[in-house]
């Protein structure tokens, strides 16, 4: 094991990788222990009288400085202060039976714990998770909590992979939100930050010049060295802080992000060696394994001995981006490629992405790669999450900014989806409070940030520059705090979404379909049907006015035998404010179909 761990029968061992160091010396307490050389660059040995709440760090060589574990699991003083030995074992879990949910019945809400609540920590968290059950949420997805320099922050920018940040709470707090997740029947799965590290307070140059690559090329700084010279240390701090969540902190699960930067030609790539881990880790639990990968490469899914990185699920951006367009008509940069049809709405739902392959006239390359023949509940679909949120203007919401009954359409769409839904916090109650980019960094920092990021909303050319908050100002911060009292204020919003969920949940021909069909029989009307083992539902999505079809020469419009449709859900519902429900066929079998709705009929 990597760091500093407290032993069973008292004392604490400690290991690390310094291979540009001729020695290695710990201090605990104010008390120095040379460690011993393992060979290689490793260094390890005890200290006795080491307990929990010990301060410590590392003396590198000759120098005089103490260096925060790059492994630490608690920093009580952010990540520039000296790191304090963890009790992993002190904790009351009361869990013991929890079996974790299965992919296939996920429907995923993610959340950033510094804007969920005013408090911004895990304990005001742990208070929302009954409202989030209510809704019909069965997995919360945590934004990464890994230590981060500064006050607030998204988390991305983070430097210790074993510790939770000091600022939304203590070690401790992190856990009882877990436990009361399960306790309710909730999973909780953490957000990893694996391609890159923050600028600011993370040390591991200091101890490895060898934990960064040459070989590649970053987005957000220097690549992380997982296949050169000397990456035996760099490999560790991930596979092990990936088990570490789950064995920890009882996770169910992690989103791997940004994948396409996690640069490894080994045999076994290291997020396959961190699936694995994080899976023995698990002791037969249910497991949740998530990446975001956006050029959309279904390798992150395949077997570790099919070249693949062996984990669950694939975030599925194309259809974010077609909904999107159908929301707000809004075309720039990477959603210019689509053009939010109903075509291409169901289609993304069908058949996982809309690009296998074939050319992108934004990425002037392929995009995306085949992807027939994946299970479906592999791709997790979403019409916002916390990144295309912030991309957008000055960070509204969709309910903001869209149509209402266009939104509850998409809604819909979503939730019913054959592809596992995931919501961004407060979705489910129409919250119009904004998220935006923001970050706790000053001086020569902050101001590069300010740059980058117009530099990188420059793409978006109706995003105006004077509109952009500053990221690293604390009001920015507090004005994406939730707004509770919305889901009071907005409760027909949230009843589509804990009807739908319900509907999802019950229905057995939605839960496990023989057959998933799609088509568009005309411009602006999709029809998505599953056909099941005693009868099939039928899903009407209309995008454009009302309109009333004398008939639909559609195959998938044709009711079974004996079995005539009805209706059993209406997006426009007076119950969602919508302008109230009627029949989508009449006696005669005309259809009226109301405009910007989606209608789902059974037969």
């Amino acid at each position: 094991m990597i760091g500093g761990s407290l032993l069973a029968g008292g004392g604490a061992a400690f290991r690390l990788f310094a291979p540009d160091h001729p020695s290695a010396t710990v201090v605990v307490d104010g008390r120095d222990t040379r460690l011993d050389p393992e060979g290689d660059g490793w260094f390890s040995g005890r200290v006795p009288d080491a307990r929990a709440g010990s301060r410590y760090g590392f003396r590198l060589g000759a120098g005089p400085d103490l260096v925060p574990d790059v492994a630490s699991r608690h920093q009580p003083d952010g990540p520039h202060g000296l790191s304090a030995l963890l009790d992993h074992d002190a904790f009351p879990w009361t869990d013991a039976g929890w079996t974790g949910v299965a992919l296939d019945d996920a429907v995923i809400l993610e959340i950033h714990i510094g804007t969920f609540t005013p408090d911004g920590t895990y304990r005001a968290a742990a208070d929302k998770l009954p409202l989030l059950k209510e809704a019909g949420i069965t997995v919360v997805e945590l934004m990464p909590v890994n230590d981060f320099p500064g006050r607030f922050g998204w988390g991305y920018d983070g430097v210790g992979w074993f510790a939770p940040v000091a600022v939304y709470g203590e070690p401790d707090d992190l856990k009882a939100f877990v436990d009361r997740a399960h306790a309710l029947g909730l999973a909780v799965i953490l957000d990893v930050v694996y391609n890159h590290l923050g600028p600011d307070g993370q040390m591991h140059r200091r101890y490895a010049e060898s934990h960064f690559s040459r070989r590649y090329e970053n987005e957000w700084g220097d690549p992380l060295n997982f296949d050169d010279d000397g990456s035996a240390g760099m490999r560790a701090l991930v596979v092990e802080s990936a088990a570490a969540w789950i064995r920890d902190y009882h996770l169910d699960g992690l989103r791997f992000d940004a994948t396409q930067q996690i640069f490894d030609a080994s045999p076994v790539h290291v997020v396959a060696e961190a699936a694995a881990a994080c899976r023995i880790a698990a002791g037969g639990r249910e497991l949740i394994l998530v990446a975001e990968n956006t050029p959309q490469d279904v390798a992150v899914i395949k077997p570790a001995d099919a070249g693949g990185q062996a984990l669950d699920g694939l975030w599925n951006e194309d259809f974010q981006r077609a909904a999107r367009i159908a929301a707000t008509g809004e075309r720039d940069a990477y959603y210019s490629d689509l053009s939010g049809s109903a075509a291409e709405l169901v289609a993304a739902l069908r058949w996982g992405f809309l690009y296998h392959g074939q050319r992108s006239a934004w990425d002037k390359a392929p995009r995306g790669s085949w992807a027939f023949g994946t299970d479906l509940k592999r791709f997790v679909a979403f019409l916002e999450n916390h990144d295309q949120v912030a991309n957008s203007r000055t960070g509204d919401r969709l309910a903001r900014i869209a149509d209402r009954s266009l939104l509850r359409a998409l809604t819909t769409l979503l939730l019913l989806s054959p592809q596992t839904p995931m919501l961004f916090q407060g979705q489910e109650f129409g919250s119009t409070r904004p998220f935006v980019f923001f970050c706790d960094h000053g001086g020569d920092l902050g101001q590069a940030v300010r740059a980058g990021r117009k530099g990188f909303l420059d793409q978006f050319p109706a995003v105006r520059h004077d509109a952009i908050p500053d990221p690293c100002a604390e009001a920015t911060w507090r004005s994406c705090v939730l707004d509770w009292s919305e889901r009071e204020r907005n409760s027909a919003a949230l009843a589509l979404h804990r009807d739908l969920l319900a509907l999802r949940r019950a229905d057995p021909v939605f839960r496990r379909p023989l057959e998933l069909a799609v088509s568009t029989p005309v411009p602006d009307l999709a029809l998505m049907r599953w056909f099941g083992d005693d009868g099939d539902r039928l899903l009407v999505l209309n995008l454009g006015p009302g309109r009333t079809v004398e008939t639909l020469p559609d195959p998938l419009s044709a009711p079974r035998p004996g079995r005539p449709w009805r209706m059993i859900f209406s997006s426009d519902d007076d119950v969602y404010d919508g302008r109230g429900a009627v029949p989508a066929l009449d006696a005669d079998g005309v259809w009226w179909l109301p405009g910007r709705s989606a209608v789902v009929l059974a037969g």
